[in-house]
């Protein structure tokens, strides 16, 4: 098992620790253009998590290559975004020569108005501009198992589960919407149910490694989301509230699975997908799913 930061909640460049204490690091997401992203006000605390609306902002492509890239840790996967599907395309191809681990197609950011609608369309193009892994980021929907299902054929070795969902914050004193846009991307507390469902449901129709998020703070929570089916785990929004979450989550996890009787968190990934799993005795539990649970390695 991989730990992460989400797409976004991390700035490697300002906060070198904090990304030290992963095992991979992730950008946020790079368009074909530079973005300054929606006006503000951007970002909103609420009782049950936070909403943003940043609006993609970043230095686009030429910048992101020449400034930022050279100066990020490694192994380090490049979030990619647009607003049609030759941006994708175009920034995949730019990448194609570059140290980068993998590229995570952002196929659902709620903030922006131009997203190009048909993820699998995008990830099949993107698949045939690059030979480096792709990941598909996709929101928490009803129909979340067809789109992972979509974008499995059409050549995502790996999913990214989940991004945030809509939500909107109301001023207190004026009654009007707290962020400029109106409504922004909910993450926090909130969005772990979400994730679990989306992670659980794109386990069973899938074969291609997850990297779970969403609303993780604690070792439980990145326990939850093994036995839901992830083979990674991705911290976001509680990055900006401990930056000592990395090693504090990582130690909380380890306690959980000798609790349970794991040895291994790669040995947990699915757990809660075995009809009898609570009765599995210890050996099992240390030495199996070698032969199924192979998908953490296919596309990292």
């Amino acid at each position: 098992m991989r730990l992460l930061n989400a797409s976004g909640c991390l700035d490697a460049l300002t906060a070198p620790d904090v990304a030290a204490g992963l095992d991979t690091f992730v950008t946020k997401t790079v368009t074909p253009l530079p973005r300054g992203g929606n006006d503000p006000v951007r970002i909103a605390e609420t009782e049950v998590g936070m909403l943003n609306a940043i609006g993609l902002a970043n230095p686009g492509i030429d910048a992101f290559l020449t400034h930022v890239l050279p100066r990020l840790p490694r192994p380090v996967w490049v979030s990619v975004g647009g607003f049609s599907v030759r941006d994708y395309t175009e920034i995949c191809e730019r990448l194609e020569g570059e140290d980068v681990a993998a590229i995570e197609l952002n196929l659902s950011c709620p903030n922006v108005d131009e997203a190009p609608s048909g993820g699998g369309e995008v990830v099949a193009a993107a698949r045939a501009a690059t030979t480096k892994p792709l990941y598909a980021k996709l929101a928490p929907t009803a129909d979340v198992a067809e789109n992972a299902q979509a974008a499995e054929a059409a050549g995502a070795g790996g999913l990214s589960l989940v991004n945030t969902v809509k939500g909107l914050a109301l001023d207190e004193r004026t009654l009007r919407p707290v962020l400029a846009r109106g409504a922004g991307g909910l993450s926090g507390p909130a969005l772990r149910p979400l994730a679990l469902a989306a992670v659980h449901a794109c386990h069973q129709a899938t074969r291609v490694p997850i990297v779970g998020m969403g609303g993780v703070s604690r070792g439980r929570d990145a326990l939850e989301l093994l036995a839901a089916g992830a083979s990674d785990v991705a911290l976001g929004t509680v990055l900006f509230s401990d930056p000592g979450a990395p090693a504090r989550i990582r130690a909380e996890l380890e306690a959980e699975l000798a609790a349970h009787g794991f040895a291994d968190p790669d040995n947990i990934v699915g757990a809660a997908h075995e009809a009898e799993a609570s009765t599995l005795d210890l050996e099992s539990r240390v030495g199996r799913k070698k032969g199924l649970h192979t998908r953490a390695n296919v596309a990292g």
